[in-house]
């Protein structure tokens, strides 16, 4: 008669396997541990800015904004600081607009218009407000619109000075109704008209995402303004005229979150800029 096979009992098997999966739960709670040593030690100055009595805001979602700009701030202190301001921010007192978190504002984006027919808003008040900063004016491009009629928008409703940045074009949507060749032709279109009419290249604003996708290679003439709140992203690169870093800054006399901007160079290269 034939020898019957030794099974193993079912409790060692669960043994064993409670064994396994407790070598694992400890190697991946070291890892997490090892990897919030790491943030914790690299963000020590913000982490402590979040957790002092500094800013007058005590909502957790402003601390931590205000953790991402005092971090950016103190890795660029001699670079230009600015904001970005339309109809959504309300009714600004520019009186009282002066710093964001103890660093003098240096210039102000103000949106102008938004595609073939609507002028934003608070254009006029915005634009006669901040004429004590360096100033430009931006138009929010709708991808499935007439691409000349929005220049020509633009164009009558913005009258730039001298001092004053260049005229800029912000594409942050994908076209509906289009194919991206054809959009960009129609971006094209509108950077040559706006160009021919002011005589001063214009910049072009967008996403991060969308500008290394669609913008870098097929607009190598162009500089770029580029948007990235991501917390941990916390490099100005080479590249990038303008970056918009947080959306959420608390500035006095604008009544709602406002866009910060870093200008990637000093007040003098700055000045430079607006009087080549």
């Amino acid at each position: 008669m034939a020898a019957t096979p030794h099974k193993k009992s079912p409790a060692r098997r669960k043994s064993t396997s409670a064994s396994r999966f407790s070598w694992a739960k400890i190697l991946i709670w070291g890892f997490v541990l090892l990897f919030t040593a790491g943030v914790v030690l690299h963000y020590r100055d913000a982490l402590l800015y979040y957790f002092s009595f500094k800013s007058k805001h005590s909502l957790k979602e402003d601390k931590v904004a205000e953790a991402r700009i005092f971090q950016i701030f103190q890795k660029y202190p001699d670079y230009c600081v600015g904001v970005d301001v339309s109809e959504y921010q309300g009714n600004i007192d520019w009186e009282a607009v002066d710093s964001l978190e103890g660093r003098p504002i240096r210039f102000v984006f103000v949106r102008a218009t938004c595609g073939h027919d609507r002028k934003d808003a608070q254009f006029e008040a915005n634009w006669n407000g901040a004429k004590k900063y360096i100033r430009g004016a931006y138009h929010y491009y709708r991808p499935d619109e007439n691409s000349l009629e929005q220049a020509r928008k633009f164009i009558a409703t913005v009258a730039l000075q001298p001092g004053d940045l260049p005229p800029v074009l912000d594409i942050e949507q994908l076209p509906e109704n289009q194919s991206m060749e054809r959009l960009k032709i129609g971006l094209q279109k509108w950077l040559d008209a706006v160009e021919k009419h002011y005589r001063r290249k214009p910049i072009i604003y967008s996403g991060q995402r969308y500008y290394e996708d669609f913008l870098k290679e097929e607009f190598t003439d162009y500089t770029f303004w580029v948007a990235n709140y991501n917390f941990f992203a916390e490099t100005l690169q080479p590249e990038w005229l303008f970056w918009q870093f947080s959306e959420k800054g608390r500035v006095e006399g604008i009544p709602e979150k406002v866009d910060v901007n870093l200008y990637n160079g000093t007040p003098k290269m700055l000045d430079y800029l607006v009087h080549p």
